[in-house]
């Protein structure tokens, strides 16, 4: 298995492809998922190539947990979300569909259930969660 660097996260870095950019430094990027499964749903990746959690260096893992677990924070700050869930799938086999490693973080609430994937939400609401979180992770 080789890294595809056209695959839509890899164009997404380049800025060949717009995204709700919610947090990036040196070695991480995150944007919001545009098919969420709940309100805040993003996604964290590596900035450098790498197609899951099989063939990434540990460096790329420790960068990506790192991020994960400040966004995690700002997620429950921004939607007060009393949990987290944090996804990520590798290969086809086991459910992966964008072969860039990221990692999806849905903040929950009590009771809640994950719409179903595939629905494209509307950019405007998907604009007012970005700026939510954007102000929480301020705020930390």
């Amino acid at each position: 298995m080789t890294y595809d660097p056209d695959n839509i996260f890899a164009k997404i870095l380049r800025g060949e492809l717009p995204c709700h950019k919610l947090y990036e430094d040196e070695e991480t990027f995150v944007f919001l998922d545009i098919m969420p499964r709940a309100d805040g749903h993003c996604l964290v990746i590596p900035k450098t190539p790498c197609r899951n959690i099989l063939d990434a260096s540990e460096a790329q893992m420790a960068a990506v947990m790192r991020t994960t677990q400040k966004m995690a924070r700002a997620l429950m700050a921004a939607f007060d979300a009393p949990g987290v869930t944090v996804q990520q799938f590798n290969e086809a086999a086991g459910g992966q569909e964008v072969f860039h490693l990221h990692f999806h973080l849905l903040p929950r609430q009590e009771g809640d259930r994950l719409r179903p994937p595939g629905q494209m939400a509307d950019q405007a609401v998907l604009a007012g969660h970005a700026e939510k979180i954007r102000a929480a992770l301020a705020q930390m």
